[in-house]
């Protein structure tokens, strides 16, 4: 009697070997990546530099095409195509990298790579917690939300007081917003990996992807920032 040999399609070898999370630290990676290189070559151009300096409302605009961006994603995601989406991030991406060569002028190398680093060793702590730990994690991310709305309205409130004591305190409740964010926002995507993935369509696995690419792109670069308003340094 024959024997009868099963062969998996090309299709079913590619869904079992899909993760959700594994894409996503992929599509985070290169974005971090593309700001990173985006910083380092405007920041070494004396005339970008010269002209993003010297222009207020120039950065202002890059700023709120970062804003736009983020909006722009967030809501509609659902609907993108995979091109589109990804466009998006990586568009997003360099304009925050464009936004970020100001940071080689303003604080010295050796504190952005001690910032990048700790933040880098932080980011991975936390995700390998909320990777492996059986507890919900909800009620860090619902608290870690409420603080970083009181830290936005202590932002403003400085903004006129300028007290370089509360400016440290908000940095350092920004640093555990952002680490309690960090292992929320994993453990949500790990859940819609565990839940969802068999289900999803090639469309919305890639949404998905470039959907928490962003969230935890955003999670990095904000603990980065604060780190970096901890550690000072900066240039005279």
């Amino acid at each position: 009697m024959a024997n009868n040999i099963n062969f998996a399609s090309a299709s079913d070898i590619k869904l079992r070997e899909r993760s959700i999370v594994k894409n996503v630290y992929a599509w985070m990676s290169a974005g971090l990546g593309l700001t990173a290189l985006t910083a380092y070559g405007v920041a070494n151009n004396q005339g970008l530099m010269t002209a993003l300096l010297s222009n207020r409302l120039s950065f202002m605009m890059l700023f709120f095409v970062q804003i736009g961006l983020v909006i722009y994603l967030s809501s509609r995601i659902q609907n993108l195509s995979k091109n589109a989406s990804t466009l998006a991030f990586l568009a997003y991406a360099f304009v925050t990298g464009v936004t970020f060569s100001t940071i080689f002028y303003a604080f010295q190398i050796q504190t952005i790579f001690l910032a990048f680093l700790t933040a880098a060793l932080m980011f991975v702590g936390m995700a390998a917690y909320a990777q492996f730990t059986t507890k919900d994690l909800s009620g860090v991310g619902y608290y870690s939300r409420m603080a970083l709305w009181g830290i936005i309205v202590t932002m403003l409130l400085n903004f006129f007081f300028k007290s370089s004591a509360l400016d440290y305190f908000i940095s350092l409740i920004g640093v555990a917003a952002f680490l309690g964010l960090t292992a929320w926002d994993v453990q949500k995507i790990k859940r819609t990996n565990d839940q969802f993935l068999s289900s999803m369509s090639d469309i919305d696995y890639h949404r998905a992807s470039i959907y928490g690419a962003l969230t935890l792109y955003l999670d990095f670069i904000n603990l980065f920032l604060f780190l970096l308003r901890i550690f000072g340094g900066r240039n005279k």
